[in-house]
């Protein structure tokens, strides 16, 4: 008997001590198994994979309803397998739903500044526009100066204005549809 499947015996029996040992011994195929499933998502997927294998094991490990023990290593790892595509499933439907847009068209928002002659004449225009963010939103202004114009990934960005790296994404989100509804309108 592997140290999985006595742990997970030990588990079905009531031990509450089981589930800190079993972590450990299976995070990393679990990892594996969530990135899997993960890279067979459509883009814009905004699950981590982290995060998907805490939700199964709890799933898993933390509910009492279940009706039989585990068999083996091998029907944990299934049945963490299938619990991880019910939890995509579910944020799935919850992104269709209204509350989280669903109904919306999703655009890609680009700042790209023309190759060619119009170029300067371009980012004097994004210059300018990002002048006006800076009023309105000056840390988001500050994302763009970093992602655009030094190379920063948006982890970089977040650690040299001291925020966190979704703080830092949202603003770089925010301060992309802005500058392009901006640089479209024309003022």
């Amino acid at each position: 008997m592997s140290e999985v499947t006595r742990i997970l015996s030990a588990i079905d029996g009531g031990d509450p001590h089981a589930a800190e040992q079993l972590l450990p011994l299976v995070y990393e195929e679990l990892r594996k198994l969530a990135t899997a499933r993960l890279a067979q998502e459509s883009p814009g997927q905004t699950l981590q994979a982290t995060a998907l294998v805490h939700e199964a094991y709890l799933r898993l490990v933390g509910s009492d309803g279940r009706e039989q023990p585990w068999e083996s290593r091998g029907h944990f790892f299934a049945a963490a397998a299938e619990a991880m595509r019910r939890i995509l499933v579910e944020a799935a439907r919850r992104k269709q739903g209204p509350e989280h847009g669903g109904h919306l068209l999703r655009h890609d928002l680009d700042l790209e500044v023309p190759a060619g002659p119009d170029r300067s004449a371009s980012l004097l225009e994004l210059d300018e526009a990002l002048d006006r963010l800076a009023t309105v939103e000056p840390r988001a202004a500050e994302v763009v100066k970093l992602r655009y114009f030094a190379g920063l990934t948006v982890a970089e960005a977040a650690a040299a204005l001291g925020i966190s790296s979704r703080t830092a994404d949202n603003d770089w989100a925010y301060a992309r549809a802005w500058l392009v509804a901006a640089l479209r309108d024309g003022g």
